[in-house]
């Protein structure tokens, strides 16, 4: 048996020799395009938007023809000669990567107002919007640099800047954006070369809304909380099904956390920008998941998005937030240049709909919800209908290689109407506590939640009161609850089944933290410390400590103490009887049946299984 250092060895050489291997395979790209979706011609006019090769102010990536995009240092190197030739516009740097690289934030101001304070007082609506949080769907970058050019020295769209101000992060994952090769993405066509999806760590960012472990994230979430935008946009790219849309975008629904902002996003913003794409030549649609992760034959989801994700936090926190899907089958010009028209048409509609738009988020702000949903399903209700699909021609055949079936496009495009699957059922309800209870011992979780700009109180002096906590199941002599076999995003997942509320008169110590959920983020508080919740700090793996006993009994003492018992408790006698009765695994377990008599005890240690939460009611 080999050792596990020599497992480890032989592992980490696989890994850094598959790249290798795989380039030697397949030395020329076109052999893998020749994989894909058959291409639809396509000519629009959103081309006029590009300047010609010499023009002295082209990107890099025009003066490829829109089929490459330029290196972190080529960007940043063409920001900063734009930067210093044009007075709108400012650069500055919002935090540092792991490797040790800048996070780059342009500011767009016709008033030159380049702080948080300064944009606030203009007046004007504020849009941020980044690129790159996966750095292989890097379509945003380019198509930003143009039209800051354009609103700028170009002088082609000033007036756009007249009405609104504007954040700009070009790569938000920048150690994934260097990691780049043209093998990175086999489902994408273009741009030649690309970055990776993970940072230097390999944690997916746009998983990390919630627990914050990225640097590229956490840099994010501070210019949500100190620069106050109006509307924030994340620029991606899909994976997955061929269809005609070449940008699909949306917000996370009508029946979220911020039902006004959804309702907006709906009603203001779809229409207007779907228009102004459809008249440039584009095939605006909304976002599309397939619903049995080939076509569309099943239908596709309405999926409502947690908090890890960007648009799901957006919505958590009652912040106007849109995601953004270029179609990846779609060439790379193609997509540049629909996510200009979308970005210059945004900057158009929040400074003509600053007002609703403002109204819609006060709104969802002021809301007190007596009971929030933490995650949502499948609705049980029938399907509401179907509805018009822009689709392509595709069949489903058996293949050899995975003996399962596969599908295949045809690349006849499809206009048919498929059932719209809805995932916007609460999977489960917490009731909305007056203020969460977390002892000093955990101040690392209560770190985390302070960087979503949480308002928490440190007590000065100890704190009597009722409160409910939460006891988590016990399997006995099973594993306690179900633990994820493998690490996600670098932390062990847990489902904490149903945890049962106990109600209890303590008093909290001094230096206990006390974070009250009147306030505008307090669904996301609910959100990351209900049990039940998906992006709980608990299914997140940050209260492993409390599934591990540490005082034990041997069965030269309990044996004695458990016939002691059963002789002077009646009831707890029939109690063990009815278990041994009705559960095998215990009754086959002398383990199992010495523990249960031990729990019964008060050497027990009653804080096993015992979340350190607490809740105080109303």
């Amino acid at each position: 048996m080999k050792s596990w250092v020599t497992v480890v060895l032989f592992t980490l050489i696989a890994r850094i020799a598959t790249p290798v291997l795989a380039s030697s395979q397949f030395n020329d790209i076109s052999e893998i395009e020749s994989l894909l979706p058959p291409l639809q011609d396509w000519a629009g006019k959103s081309e006029s938007l590009m300047v010609a090769a010499d023009d002295p102010w082209v990107t890099p990536a025009e003066r490829s023809g829109l089929t490459e995009t330029p290196s972190y240092a080529e960007t940043t190197a063409w920001l900063r000669k734009l930067v210093s030739a044009a007075p709108e516009l400012e650069m500055v740097s919002i935090g540092r990567s792991l490797q040790g690289r800048d996070f780059w934030m342009v500011i767009a101001s016709a008033d030159r107002a380049f702080t948080a304070q300064a944009l606030e007082a203009s007046g004007k609506p504020l849009l941020l919007a980044h690129s790159g949080i996966h750095s292989g769907e890097i379509d945003g970058k380019d198509a930003g640099l143009m039209l800051l050019r354009d609103m700028t020295v170009a002088g082609k769209r000033r007036e756009l800047l007249a009405g609104a101000n504007f954040l700009f992060i070009p790569i938000l994952n920048v150690d994934g954006h260097e990691r780049v090769s043209p093998f990175n993405r086999i489902n994408q066509r273009g741009p030649a070369e690309m970055g990776w999806r993970t940072n230097a760590r390999n944690q997916n960012l746009n998983r990390d809304f919630t627990k914050l472990d990225t640097q590229g994230v956490r840099a994010l979430v501070n210019i949500l909380n100190h620069w106050k935008p109006d509307l924030y946009l994340d620029l991606h790219v899909t994976d997955g099904a061929d269809y005609q849309y070449d940008i699909t975008f949306g917000g996370n629904g009508r029946n979220g956390w911020s039902p006004a902002i959804g309702n907006w996003i709906e009603d203001v913003y779809r229409p207007a920008i779907g228009a102004a794409l459809d008249e440039s030549g584009h095939v605006p649609g909304p976002l599309i998941f397939a619903a049995n992760g080939m076509d569309m034959r099943d239908g596709f989801l309405n999926w409502t998005a947690g908090p890890r994700f960007s648009n799901g936090y957006g919505d958590a926190i009652h912040l106007p937030t849109v995601l953004v899907e270029n179609h990846s089958l779609k060439p790379y010009k193609r997509r540049v240049l629909g996510t200009y028209v979308l970005l210059a048409q945004t900057l158009e509609l929040v400074a003509r709909e600053k007002d609703s738009l403002r109204l819609a988020t006060a709104a969802d702000r002021q809301r007190r919800p007596g009971a929030i949903p933490l995650g949502f399903k499948r609705s049980e209700a029938p399907e509401t209908g179907k509805e018009l699909f822009r689709g392509i021609t595709s069949e489903r055949y058996i293949g050899e290689a995975s003996g399962a079936e596969v599908v295949r496009w045809t690349g006849t495009p499809v206009n048919e109407a498929i059932a719209k699957i809805h995932y916007t059922q609460p999977s489960a309800m917490a009731d909305v506590p007056v203020a969460y209870m977390i002892p000093a011992a955990w101040a690392d979780v209560v770190e985390r939640i302070a960087l979503h700009g949480i308002e928490v109180e440190k007590l000065s002096e100890p704190l009597a009161a009722s409160a409910q906590v939460y006891r988590l199941p016990d399997a006995g002599i099973a594993e306690p609850l179900d633990w994820t076999p493998n690490p996600f995003e670098g932390h062990i997942r847990i489902d904490p089944g149903k945890p049962v509320k106990q109600l209890i008169d303590t008093t909290f110590p001094a230096g206990s933290y006390r974070i009250n959920t009147d306030q505008p983020k307090g669904e996301l508080l609910v959100l990351m410390l209900e049990p039940e919740s998906p992006d709980s700090f608990l299914q997140w793996g940050f209260f492993l400590e409390i599934f591990t006993r540490t005082e034990y009994a041997e069965a030269y003492v309990l044996e004695p103490l458990a016939m002691k018992m059963l002789e002077s408790d009646t009831k707890l006698k029939a109690r063990f009887e009815e278990k041994l009765a009705s559960d095998e695994a215990f009754a086959n377990s002398s383990y199992g049946r010495l523990m249960w008599f031990y729990e019964q005890t008060p050497f027990f240690d009653n804080e096993y299984l015992l979340y350190p939460v607490a809740r105080i009611m109303r």
